[in-house]
């Protein structure tokens, strides 16, 4: 009798040691198989490190946990479009819900606090962050940009609701800079005040007036480049709202736009361009020259489906670092949000492997050129003899091939 006693005293304490232990064991991470841009044999620039979609990607429950109160509901992002990063904290527009808040400190998923009340979101389409934590979310459906503090409560609204379409909102020093989609402008703001200060892209040459400006971006001189979804291109004004220069121009090849969205700027000027119907994130330098362009096939790692915004962060590279190829030496990061598909926050990381000497981005630009020639060269020589023109007309020189289509 004692020693049947015994033998379940021993059953009862190993069962409860095991689910004991597995209430201590973490969620098993994801690993995505190790994935480049551009693909080998090229010198790798940008990895795939991971994606986030749901409570499942971010939030641990131990196997106790499921068996005592079930498994939790995987609430899931269901059509994602701006998003930001700060502070640990991954936040995403999801323009059918709220701002869905990834926060890898505390490995939850969450709603945006202070979007209640008077801070009410309707249709939150962009987000972005000042280094103070500040955020601006713009709202369309609402007719405002919705400012919230560091703590995520709410702050202010900018605008009057009804009068225009602010689809994506960025701060520069005390301004808040504003696209408005229905009036084709950027309407300017004291970001202290909420007055109206000013506009940009409604004056001037044609060639300096914008259509349908949908998402901006500044780089650290001050430059802001707008999106343009009318024009297929991206613009950019300098401090003074003059226009300097356009990115792209419409069409379906390489450095072309056809749904040009969200943009971004590296520290050495590098503009980050998406493109929805490209499923792809184009790479232009300051001088609006394409140096690469990266995004896989749809569905696997490193893939895009309909993609809207990107953000490119210096600050949260080490909640990322497991994740890293050894000998890749990462520089910061890049999120993409993909609208459809089952990874609708994909994380990159841009840096270099180790021990390799890359290009500088002159020699980059001279090998681009030569290949573009040689692409040319190999054409006319394949193109068909065409018949003699007459002696009156000059004979018509054969077009350069463009360069090949980006999807």
């Amino acid at each position: 009798m004692n020693n049947q006693s015994g033998r379940w005293t021993t059953v009862v304490a190993s069962f409860a040691l095991a689910f004991v232990a597995a209430a201590c064991t973490p969620a098993v991470q994801k690993k995505e198989a190790a994935v480049f841009f551009p693909p080998s044999p090229a010198l790798p620039r940008i990895q795939y490190l991971t994606y986030f979609t749901g409570v499942k990607d971010i939030e641990e429950q131990s196997s106790f946990n499921k068996f005592v109160v079930g498994e939790k509901e995987n609430r899931q992002l269901n059509k994602p479009y701006g998003i930001a990063i700060h502070d640990g904290k991954i936040y995403v527009c999801d323009v059918n819900e709220t701002v869905v808040v990834f926060d890898l400190k505390e490995k939850t998923y969450s709603f945006l606090k202070g979007a209640v009340g008077p801070g009410m979101l309707q249709q939150p389409v962009n987000i972005s962050i000042t280094a103070d934590g500040t955020k601006y979310v713009s709202d369309p459906v609402r007719g405002q940009v919705v400012a919230f503090d560091r703590n995520d409560a709410f702050i202010k609204a900018y605008g009057a609701p009804g009068g225009w379409r602010p689809v994506d909102a960025v701060a520069f020093e005390d301004r808040l800079y504003v696209a408005d989609m229905g009036h084709g402008v950027v309407t300017i703001f004291n970001r202290e005040s909420g007055e109206m200060v000013g506009s940009i892209g409604d004056k001037g040459e044609p060639s300096s007036r914008l259509d349908r400006p949908n998402n901006l971006a500044f780089d650290k001189e001050g430059n802001l480049y707008v999106t343009d979804l009318g024009r297929f291109q991206v613009v950019r004004f300098d401090r003074d709202g003059h226009f300097e220069l356009a990115y792209g121009r419409l069409g379906d090849n390489l450095g072309h736009f056809a749904r040009p969205k969200g943009i971004a700027l590296d520290r050495d000027g590098l503009l980050y361009a998406v493109d929805a119907s490209f499923n792809n994130v184009q790479i232009f330098n300051d001088k609006a020259r394409l140096v690469m362009f990266f995004g896989a096939e749809p569905g696997k790692p490193g893939g895009l489906v309909l993609p809207a915004k990107v953000a490119i962060d210096y600050d949260n590279l080490s909640y990322f670092e497991k994740y890293l190829q050894p000998g890749f030496k990462a520089q910061y990061l890049i999120l993409v949000t993909s609208q459809f598909g089952d990874r609708r926050v994909n994380v990159y990381a841009y840096g270099r492997e180790q021990g390799k000497r890359y290009p500088t981005d002159e020699e980059l630009m001279k090998e681009i050129e030569e290949r573009r020639a040689k692409e040319r060269a190999a054409a006319t020589q394949a193109a068909p003899a065409q018949p003699s023109a007459p002696a009156q007309e000059a004979p018509k020189a054969n077009e350069a091939k463009e360069a090949p289509k980006a999807h």
